[in-house]
């Protein structure tokens, strides 16, 4: 009697000793995001005869999400031990499944729920998101019957992902009205809509509310602020956020060297480049990109070729195609082309349309008609002869006068039917932005647009015409 007795006393201490050491196992590795470590104290557990918990699967299976063999162990493991119905467990499964962007096996937990809660919807949104199924998961966040901050910034985070920044910036604006506060991705998201869609009037509303609310400018959001209004056309202030923010890294760095490298200021992206070395930060492969930019805009040979190498010596950054197209059109710009043929022909990889591209725009300029010939035949080798390719390669005749082989060059674009992708410019008025879209006419308001044109058209042959014959007079006096 005694003997059963103290069996039984031995089986409760070991029930609620892995009560809580089960849940305490993963969590404070978990949340440190020591995946391996809270597995590998997970299976101690398991060796040590300790069974998990419903609170215990919560933790292990957010461990499990770089980790499928283990995952699916797991959710064996949960199935055999009954857990699968608790909220926290389903949860659990239905993130892990969607980051794995098994959305299938995660929308099927998701069907047999019967207690759905916002976390469940935002964890499969978030699958659909993940997978590039945005339109699914668009369809289940109008389904929510609640939604919180979270689920709102996995849908805009979602369309931004997939490069509909329109819609993004419209929900983050619905986002407004419902009275809740976007949180940290959210905010990021919809600045990075607005960086794409050059709407000013947005994100400068978004860092309104940001000083507002005294948000942290941590490098996420002082990065994609710096970004916001570099594309937006206002550098000045891009480099007064940066100044401002406490930690700067490789992102924030690049982001504004590439702003400033497209305002026409190489300059100071190159001195900014200097101090980003002298801090100490690590640059990366886009920062190469964007200073090897600069260097071609400015005509700094010496400068650029030094870069170049150092990356592969100093940072250990192997080059890449598009480094050495940023090569290829510094030495083209520089009237180099020899030097640029043979960078192209020596490089280790394949030239893409960025490099081949860079020397047929070096050619047009330099007037090498024979190398942009040359050129334009690897392009179409490689099957990468867009219209834009052709137009330049016609010009380039044209200014040479050399006129049968511009008719020559058109006759081949009808044949291939090769067109041109037509320009198009955006202006944002009111927070409104519309998009011109070169030869298009299905604009609303198109002959109104028309009649502005024309006036300013009229207005500056005006100012032309009064300003010859001013010379006139001054010439005559």
């Amino acid at each position: 009697m005694s003997d059963n007795v103290s069996n039984q006393a031995d089986a409760l201490s070991s029930y609620r000793l892995s009560q809580s050491f089960g849940p305490f196992c993963g969590r404070i590795f978990v949340e440190k995001n020591e995946n391996a470590t809270a597995l590998s104290l997970y299976k101690n557990m398991l060796q040590t005869g300790f069974l998990p918990n419903n609170y215990t699967f919560s933790f292990v299976l957010r461990a499990c999400t770089d980790n499928s063999p283990v995952g699916l162990a797991s959710h064996a493991q949960v199935i055999k031990l009954g857990w699968e119905s608790y909220d926290f467990v389903l949860n659990g499964l239905i993130h892990l499944y969607a980051n794995w962007s098994s959305v299938e096996a995660a929308r099927k937990l998701f069907d047999v729920s019967t207690c759905r809660d916002v976390i469940t919807w935002t964890a499969l949104i978030n699958g659909y998101v993940k997978s590039g199924h945005v339109e699914f998961a668009r369809e289940l966040f109008d389904q929510m019957p609640e939604r919180n901050e979270v689920s709102w910034s996995a849908m805009i985070t979602g369309y931004v992902h997939m490069g509909m920044f329109r819609e993004a910036l419209e929900l983050f604006n619905d986002l407004q009205l419902t009275g809740l506060r976007p949180n940290h991705a959210g905010i990021v998201g919809a600045l990075t809509a607005c960086s794409y869609l050059g709407s000013l009037d947005h994100g400068r509303w978004i860092h309104a509310y940001v000083d507002r609310n005294g948000t942290e400018l941590d490098r996420v959001l002082g990065t994609a602020l710096v970004d916001m209004y570099a594309k937006c056309g206002c550098i000045e202030i891009a480099c007064s956020v940066f100044e401002k923010m406490p930690d700067k890294d490789a992102f924030a760095f690049t982001s504004l060297i590439s702003g400033l490298a497209n305002h026409g200021q190489s300059a100071d992206a190159i001195q900014v480049f200097g101090r980003m070395q002298s801090e100490k930060v690590i640059p990366n492969e886009v920062t190469f990109i964007c200073v090897l930019s600069a260097c071609s805009r400015m005509g700094l040979v010496d400068e650029g070729l030094r870069i170049f190498n150092c990356m592969s010596v100093v940072y250990g950054i192997e080059p890449g195609v598009q480094h050495y197209g940023c090569m290829v059109d510094l030495l083209g710009r520089a009237g180099l082309l020899e030097e640029a043929k043979r960078l192209v022909r020596e490089m280790p990889m394949e030239p893409d349309s960025y490099v081949l591209g860079a020397l047929l725009n070096s050619c047009r300029v330099h007037g090498d008609v024979e190398l942009g010939k040359e050129t334009v035949e690897s392009l179409v080798e490689r099957g990468l002869d867009h219209g834009g390719v052709h137009v330049l390669l016609s010009n380039m005749y044209a200014s040479s006068n050399q006129w049968d082989w511009v008719v020559k060059v058109r006759k081949e674009m009808g044949a291939k039917k090769v067109k041109k992708v037509p320009g198009c410019s955006s202006i944002e008025i009111d927070g409104s932005v519309s998009e011109f879209i070169a030869g298009d006419m299905s604009y609303l308001r198109v002959e109104d647009v028309m009649l502005v044109l024309l006036g300013i058209d009229n207005h500056l042959k005006f100012l032309l015409l009064a300003d010859d014959n001013t010379n006139s007079n001054m010439i005559a006096y």
